[in-house]
């Protein structure tokens, strides 16, 4: 049994607690949210605050389930992994490369398990969809269609890149993990069409190079009304002995192939593998080290529409992490950045 605080009592914060109150093996220890009448709402009787550090101290918390905004993901996880208990985080890792990689040092030094929850990872048509593409034989092309009309209404509209930023990183991911493969450059193009309601744009077309040669193709839009995909994208798998495909929402087509095990899909698989992990000490599948190239693909393909060149991935990495080296405000964290020689490389140690 691991007991857990919830950081964060917003709508994707009640999503986890009804994961957390289906999963024998995980308790609930209390909310922690900077609005105080949301945080004892959530706990419903449990203890409650705004600080992590104390409330871990009070509750003997093992651990924290951080669901706070993007922006707030480094300081949250800082705090909890000094505090010694071991963060099981939303996706993205943080707001930005440079503050993931230091996320990445702070587990390193802290010596607690950091793992991000890329929920799609844990989808089992997508895992059905992966043991098809490896009984196919080497892999040329994977294709990834994602076209949606959603009017979020507030900050997405009024982003930069609201599709790549805030969307993208799931189909990224999911390719890395199709691929057992990942980015080594990326050519992107961004744009918007006239009728689209987002000030920034909300179309974009990449290509991405892959460790092992693969290509990896995505084309979306969030103004495509009419004949709309999947929110999970619609995909097709190109190898040496055949096609997979897959609708997003329906068992994909291609070889037979024994199906995954596990009943558990989304975040409750998550956490479970979270739990699983603390108690066995095996590495899991979302441990922060394997995570973080999914955020540089997308950081990659925002530079790369920005430059209108292609980009290769350790260039963001390196930039990234003078960035990271800079910005760090614990000198111990610093210090195992700055020991470093390979951003790729480091991050291949687990």
């Amino acid at each position: 049994m691991i007991r857990v605080l919830l950081a964060g009592a917003g709508a994707m914060g009640r999503a986890w607690l009804a994961a957390i109150h289906a999963d024998p093996g995980v308790e609930l220890a209390g909310v922690v949210d900077l609005d105080p009448a949301a945080a004892r709402r959530a706990a419903a009787g449990l203890p409650a605050g705004a600080d992590v550090a104390v409330l871990g101290a009070e509750t003997a918390a093992d651990a924290v389930i951080d669901v706070t905004v993007p922006v707030a993901h480094h300081a949250v996880t800082t705090t909890a992994l000094f505090a010694g208990m071991s963060v099981l985080g939303e996706k993205p890792v943080a707001d930005t490369l440079a503050r993931a990689l230091s996320l990445v040092a702070a587990a390193e030094v802290s010596g607690r398990l950091f793992m991000v929850s890329q929920s799609r990872r844990w989808n089992p048509q997508l895992a059905t969809l992966r043991a098809m593409a490896a009984a196919l034989g080497p892999v040329g092309a994977v294709g990834t269609d994602f076209h949606r009309a959603p009017r979020f209404g507030g900050f997405r509209e009024e982003m930069a890149q609201p599709l790549l930023v805030d969307m993208a990183i799931h189909a990224f991911d999911a390719a890395r993990y199709l691929l057992d493969a990942d980015p080594v450059t990326v050519s992107c193009q961004t744009w918007n069409p006239p009728w689209s309601w987002y000030a920034g744009d909300a179309c974009a077309a990449a290509v991405f190079e892959m460790t092992g040669g693969a290509r990896y193709v995505y084309h979306g839009s969030w103004c495509s009304p009419g004949a709309e995909t999947s929110w999970n994208g619609e995909w097709r798998v190109s190898a040496q002995h055949g096609t997979a495909r897959w609708d997003g929402d329906h068992e994909p087509t291609g070889p037979a192939v024994d199906p995954p095990d596990g009943q558990r899909s989304g975040i409750g698989a998550a956490l479970r593998a979270f739990a699983e992990a603390l108690e066995s000490g095996v590495t899991p599948m979302g441990e922060v080290h394997g995570n973080v190239l999914s955020l540089a693909m997308v950081e990659a393909a925002v530079d790369s529409a920005a430059r209108g060149r292609p980009v290769p991935i350790d260039d963001v990495l390196a930039r990234a992490h003078e960035r990271a080296v800079r910005d760090e405000t614990r000198a111990d964290v610093r210090a195992a950045l700055r020991n470093w020689t390979d951003v790729r490389t480091a991050l291949s140690s687990t």
